[in-house]
Parts: structure tokens; sequence; C-alpha cells
């Protein structure tokens, strides 16, 4: 763990037990400047050339964006790729991202009240363009039948006003680990019973390349009018509606953004999974995961696995972890770096709390929308470019400080 984050966890955690003895969690995450912001990796450019290469054959475009990251997890370079497309924005694991138990039944009425911030955040992001305000929005949890029927409801929709002799051709696509694989094989499983034949991974990087089209949903010659028994919701196939020659899904590689200026944003992208284990130290995620459960509720640790109570010393919290899972090394120490590996996998499982970790407040988007107008100013797109300006601005201080030196010589 960086330096500077053990000495505010320290600090911190001093002043939160001092005077009153009440717990008092972190205002700030203080994050070390010297984490990587970088998982550009080659084939997320390749990925993104065979993109280009299939665009005039694709008539719809399945952009899925993690629920808990609403926000963070939306890729500038897909908006800007995919510029034009028709698009369905799906945030994924709804489940995961507040108190909506998998498997819950839903009215319209409470679908559009829960998908509402998230279309207010998809425009946000979008901009005011025409694009932006058109996409639709749609909120899914891959273990609930009823919330992938409403999206299947879109694409079938899309599928009968598409006129093709060879179905509608569709692209899902977004960051690594977004749960791209997941929704395929969950389309196909509602759409046409069918098994799963995209293959899915805790970790990112498991598809590497563009597979090849997948028929979700069947041509209408091919139905029947029965109801495959997923209920009202997007699940008939006899409905009426003409979805011509079907509808063929392409699963696409997770592809990152060249660089991530916010370093907080690249915490939470770690945090839920965008980036490989390991590439941000697993002690400065599990610390950062620390400081949202004493936002959230520190209930959600402690004492279950804090018997002494709520902390904000990363330190002590991994030690009370490893001695309560039995991660320990030799002469019984705790073995801090898999007691964080172990929480962070609690909570992404949703057993360690269920939040989101962006702000969707109007003050929240505000904020988000203005970080986007300053990377666009700065046109930093590459970790190159921002080592390059970081260096140039080091030297232009440098220089401002002879200058200031040699004048006040002059003066003498």
């Amino acid at each position: 763990m960086a330096a500077p984050l053990k000495a505010a966890a320290a600090a911190t955690a001093a002043a939160a037990t001092a005077g009153s003895g009440a717990f008092v969690p972190r205002a700030v995450f203080e994050v070390s400047p010297s984490i990587t912001r970088s998982y550009f990796l080659g084939h997320h450019t390749a990925a993104l050339s065979a993109m280009r290469r299939t665009l005039s054959d694709v008539g719809l475009v399945l952009e899925c964006r993690d629920a808990r990251v609403p926000l963070t997890s939306a890729n500038p370079l897909l908006e800007s790729e995919l510029a034009g497309r028709d698009r369905i924005v799906v945030y994924t694991k709804h489940d995961l991202a507040g108190d909506h138990p998998s498997g819950a039944r839903r009215t319209d009425g409470e679908h559009r009240r829960l998908a509402r911030p998230y279309l207010r955040a998809t425009r946000e992001i979008g901009g005011a363009g025409a694009a932006a305000a058109a996409a639709e929005v749609v909120i899914t949890d891959e273990r609930n039948r009823q919330s992938v029927g409403r999206l299947m409801d879109a694409i079938r929709a899309r599928a009968a006003a598409h006129d093709s002799l060879i179905g509608l051709r569709a692209l899902v696509v977004g960051m690594p680990n977004a749960g791209k694989s997941t929704l395929l094989n969950a389309l196909r499983r509602v759409g046409l019973n069918g098994g799963k034949v995209a293959r899915t991974g805790a970790q990112p990087g498991i598809t590497r390349k563009l597979g090849t089209p997948v028929r979700i949903v069947a041509a209408t010659a091919d139905n029947d009018g029965s109801d495959d028994g997923g209920g009202s919701a997007g699940r008939r196939r006899g409905d009426g509606l003409d979805t011509g020659a079907g509808v063929f899904l392409v699963d696409t590689p997770g592809v990152f953004v060249p660089y991530v200026s916010d370093v907080e944003a690249m915490l939470k992208l770690a945090l839920v999974g965008c980036v490989k284990d390991g590439l941000v130290p697993l002690e400065t995620v599990a610390d950062y995961l620390l400081f949202w459960l004493n936002r959230v509720d520190p209930a959600l640790y402690a004492p279950r696995l804090c018997p002494a109570g709520p902390t904000n010393d990363v330190a002590v919290f991994l030690d009370a972890v490893a001695r309560r899972t039995g991660k320990l090394l030799p002469g019984a120490l705790p073995a801090r770096e898999q007691a964080a590996a172990w929480v962070v996998q609690q909570w992404r499982a949703g057993r360690l709390g269920r939040f989101s970790l962006d702000d969707l407040s109007d003050a929240g988007l505000r904020d988000h929308a203005a970080r986007l107008r300053r990377d666009a100013d700065n046109k930093v797109v590459s970790m190159n470019q921002a080592r390059k300006r970081e260096k140039l601005a080091r030297k232009e201080v440098l220089v401002a400080k002879r200058a200031a030196k040699a004048a006040a010589g002059a003066l003498d």
C-alpha cells in the first residue's frame, strides 16, 4: 500500500478515536497519484478496429455499463466510435447496486422509477445531442428473467422495425467485465431457451476477439405462437411482432479507456473488477472499500469481521479479517493481501453491502459532466501524453522559479 494512503488512514483513524470516542468515518479518501491509470491492452485496440469494420452490418448496439459505477463505466471511446448507431444502454448488475433483491418482480412503473436516474446519467454523459436524448435505457439483473425480458422487448421491437433479409445484427459492447458475455447468455436463454454460448469469468479479458453472431431471437417463420414460460415481459414469441429473420448478437471484448484522468475513478473500476486484480494493489482497493463501507454503514462489517468495531485503518481492518477467516502466514501473522482479496470478492458478490460508487444526484452529475469537459479540453488520450504534460508542467514551474530567483537577485 502506498505510504501517503497509510499515513492518511492512520491520521484519520487517530482523529476519529479522539475526543468523544464516537467513530467518525473519513470524509475524503486520500489517493496516491502513483496509482496505475491505464489498462488499455493490445486486444482492446484490435477490438475497436474490428468493430469499425463490422459497423456497416450492425443495426443495433447494446452498450453495457456496470450499475455500481454507472458514470465511471461509460467509455468515451465507444461513445465516439459508435455514434449514430441505434443504441440501448444496459445497466448490468443492478441487483448489486442497491437494495434490489435478485429475482424480484416489478411493475412497469417500478422499473421506470428505478431506471430514471440511469436515464438522466446517460443523457448527461452523452451531452445534449439527439443520439444521447434518444438512447433507450434498461436496467438488468441477468439472473432475473423479467428484467432481461424487458430488454428483449426492446430488441424485438427493433427487429420488427428492421427491414433485412438476414435479420438484425447487434453488437454488445462495454468496458471489461461489464457483463457483456453474461448478458448474451441471458438473452439467448430468455429468447430461445438456449444454453450458454459465451465464456464468462470473474476477471476481465475472458473475451479477446469478436465472436461469431449468436441467434437470440428466432425468425418469425419459426415462431409457433407458444409462450416459452418467461412471463409477461418480452418472453412471448407469438406476440404479433414480425421479427423477420430474427436477431443475431455479436459478443465483443471489453474495451478500456487509454487513460483515466481521475485517480479515484481508477479505484472504482478496480473495485468492481473492470481491471485485472493486482494492477492496483489489492490492499489499496480494500482500503477504498473500507472507506465506502464506513460511509454507507459500518455495521456491514463490524463487529462481524472486525470485533473491535469500525475503523478507518485498513491495517487494523485487514488483520481482523485475516484472523476471522483463517488467512494467516507462518507464525499466525495476518495475511493482509489474501484478506484484501477476500473482502473485495465478498463485496463484488453482494455479501458485504450493495451500493453504487457513483453519485447520481444533480450535483454529482454536474461534477461528472464538468470533468468530462475538462478531459475533452485537455485532449489527454493516453498515459504517454499525460506523462509528457506532467513533465512539461514541472519544467514550466522550474523555469518560473529560476526566473523569479534571477529577478530577486537583480533587485539586490
